[in-house]
């Protein structure tokens, strides 16, 4: 495959692997021809949502947070941990669900109101490509708007839980520090420890988000389809994920394997760089807007009189 080097990457043609500088000049018109073909598949992750306000893992917001990520086996094995995750995911849950979708979740539910994108795959548990309007995204990590019994399996609004959180715990005042990608936030340790946690209203049983925490499995089917959505693919379109795990980068595998073209738009270096067609380092919305405008192209002349 040909990688376009852009100024300021520190590659050269036929040399090392190296990144788009920018996302002006060749690189954004390379993208926009790919892109026009149509049947375009987008692999979102974390950094898309950053000009939301919602940090990522490991670009520049990430590197500031200092907690390690609630895993599914330490979730599930302790009362304490799990009163821990919702003390904080209560607070943190506020700032997720008062997010807006930035110019990049707008751009990609405008490409695909064109025709251009016929799939959506999001590492993002946070459902701002559908606030934006995109549709048929598949939630690859799941949605903090919702929760799962672990017992009976009923899913229900997350606004159902908070409110009834809220209610179990009038007192319980906490001023949110620092908000963690996974939607948690930063609480006093005093403070967890004085939290009530309620169970499934159902059974009794113990409630999770529907999400998939680290340790845990993404469910085969839907792995199944994001496969089926890559192989059907004329182009994968990573959105601000390093691909760092496995979960998200074995699509880019898959498309690299079935020779479709990979292109890669992302605050840093990534994972998947080798086995891109293009890569660009940029911010996402103004990169993904003026992806827009070079396939809007100019404006048409006037008509004759």
């Amino acid at each position: 495959m040909t990688r376009v080097v852009g100024e300021g990457s520190g590659g050269v043609p036929g040399g090392p692997p190296g990144r788009a500088g920018t996302a002006a000049g060749p690189g954004l018109r390379l993208l926009a021809d790919l892109v026009a073909d149509g049947e375009v598949v987008v692999l979102s992750g974390a950094g898309l949502s950053t000009e939301s306000g919602i940090p990522d893992y490991r670009g520049e917001t990430g590197r500031r947070r200092r907690s390690e990520p609630m895993t599914y086996q330490t979730f599930v094995g302790s009362a304490a941990a799990r009163r821990r995750y919702w003390a904080r995911s209560h607070l943190g849950w506020r700032h997720i669900a008062r997010a807006a979708p930035n110019a990049g979740h707008r751009a990609v539910a405008e490409l695909q109101r064109r025709g251009l994108v016929s799939g959506i795959i999001t590492q993002n548990v946070d459902g701002l490509h559908q606030a934006a309007g995109a549709r048929r995204v598949v939630e690859l990590h799941g949605g903090l708007d919702r929760v799962r019994c672990l017992a009976c399996g009923r899913r229900t609004p997350r606004e159902l839980l908070d409110r009834r959180l809220r209610e179990a715990n009038p007192r319980w005042h906490a001023g949110a520090g620092t908000i963690n990608p996974d939607g948690d936030a930063a609480v006093p340790d005093d403070l967890v420890e004085s939290f009530r946690v309620v169970d499934c209203h159902d059974c009794g049983g113990v409630l999770k988000p529907d999400v998939i925490f680290f340790g845990e499995n993404v469910p085969r089917p839907r792995v199944e389809e994001c496969y089926a959505l890559t192989e059907r693919a004329g182009l994968l379109l990573v959105l601000g994920s390093s691909l760092t795990v496995m979960s998200g980068y074995r699509f880019v595998r898959h498309a690299a394997e079935r020779s479709i073209p990979v292109v890669i738009v992302n605050r840093g270096a990534t994972r998947g760089d080798a086995d891109a067609l293009l890569t660009l380092d940029a911010p996402l919305g103004p990169a993904l807007t003026a992806l827009l405008g070079e396939l809007s192209g100019p404006p048409a002349p006037p008509a004759p009189r």
